[in-house]
């Protein structure tokens, strides 16, 4: 058996039964990212992969859905008495002068519990660092957390964990879903539709030069879950006012953009980034009927999501444009507001098509194709 570090995944409670795809996900998403990795393995329920640089590999492999936990662990084999050493082993190269600890075994045994190696390993790490004033604190009140989970065969010890975003496999679904990306809300509900296992195509649509650049810098967060090496994003101009009315008009008109971009590229469904959380549900319905009438499958991502899509906004980044997210609960909407049909013509006028390789360089390259 091979001992060392390796990078665990610990598979979302729905990605389980998807653990393939989330290997070929794991794959891609280290390959774009241009890191070096051996053998990619299943151990029960984890997914190890012996990385080079188990650190950037663990911070690529973390963009990806479909993921509870990823950490970077030594692994030995599955022996009570390996296990306990282990365990007080990193623990004490872990614990800093007065910190408080807390030891964390989970997953299968064979002849001793668990909670067994806990206190087992708790005993042994009070002794390696007698002297230092480390102290076993609790589950609730710990400066560090050793966490220690069993397969059948083996055992890996936590250097480093990071809560991973859930959800499931990018396109595990099998099926691609248009996007249109317009202000923040739009973008986490493309996000939501990569969350939930669709591959996105994503159109933007931009008012003037200021929302074209914070709209790029959202978009940037987006595109490595997209695991493709060179994304196609089309770009559509749509001058609107700041307003309820204008903001009713340009999402109508979003929609019916997209529509026609699904057509084209036949796609069979549209994402419309509408939630009844922050919507009227007439509102919600006539958009719903825009896509029907064009033959198409609409999907609503944010149909059934509350205060996670503060938590999803957090995710990739949009943090400071939280208020604007809560403040589109309070804008009020006619039913009385004109035709879009003007706006939409111009702005099918305006598209811009960009190849965008997927880098350091996102921004750039994306603002630079629109220029040319």
């Amino acid at each position: 058996m091979v001992t060392g570090s390796f990078v665990v995944v610990f598979p979302s409670v729905f990605a389980k039964n998807k653990q393939s795809a989330l290997i070929s996900n794991i794959k891609k998403v280290l390959k774009i990212q241009g890191q070096q990795f051996g053998q990619i393995a299943k151990d029960d329920d984890l997914i190890i992969i012996d990385a080079n640089d188990p650190v950037f590999a663990s911070s690529a492999i973390n963009l990806l859905f479909g993921i509870e936990m990823v950490s970077i662990a030594h692994r030995v084999e599955n022996k009570f008495d390996v296990v306990v050493s282990e365990i007080a082993k990193i623990g004490s190269n872990l614990l800093l002068r007065g910190d408080r600890f807390f030891i964390q075994v989970e997953g299968e045994s064979s002849g001793y519990l668990p909670k067994d190696v806990e206190v087992a390993a708790t005993a042994a790490l009070i002794e390696r660092v007698s002297g230092t004033d480390c102290k076993p604190g609790t589950k609730e009140k710990h400066d560090k957390m050793i966490y220690c989970f069993l397969t059948k065969k083996n055992s890996y010890v936590s250097i480093f964990n990071d809560k991973g975003h859930g959800g499931v496999p990018y396109n595990s679904q099998g099926q691609k879903v248009m996007c249109c990306i317009y202000d923040e809300l739009s973008a986490v509900s493309c996000l939501e539709s990569i969350k939930q296992g669709f591959d996105v195509r994503i159109a933007v649509c931009y008012s003037n030069e200021s929302n074209l650049l914070e709209l790029v810098k959202i978009i940037n967060r987006i595109l490595p879950r997209i695991l493709i090496s060179n994304v196609n994003l089309d770009f559509f101009a749509m001058p609107t006012k700041d307003s309820g009315k204008s903001q009713q008009l340009k999402i109508r008109a979003a929609t019916e953009i997209v529509c026609i971009i699904a057509k084209r590229d036949k796609i069979q469904r549209v994402s419309l980034p509408l939630s009844p959380l922050v919507y009227p549900i007439w509102f919600i319905d006539q958009n719903i009927q825009i896509v029907e009438k064009s033959n198409l499958v609409p999907w609503l991502a944010l149909s059934g999501i509350d205060d996670e899509i503060i938590n999803t906004a957090r995710e990739i980044g949009l943090g400071k444009y939280l208020h604007r997210i809560e403040k589109l609960s309070l804008v009020k909407f006619s039913k009385n507001v004109l035709g879009t049909r003007e706006i939409t013509n111009k702005a099918l006028r305006s598209r811009k098509t960009v190849t965008v390789k997927v880098g350091p360089n996102n921004i750039h390259d994306m603002l630079d194709g629109l220029k040319h």
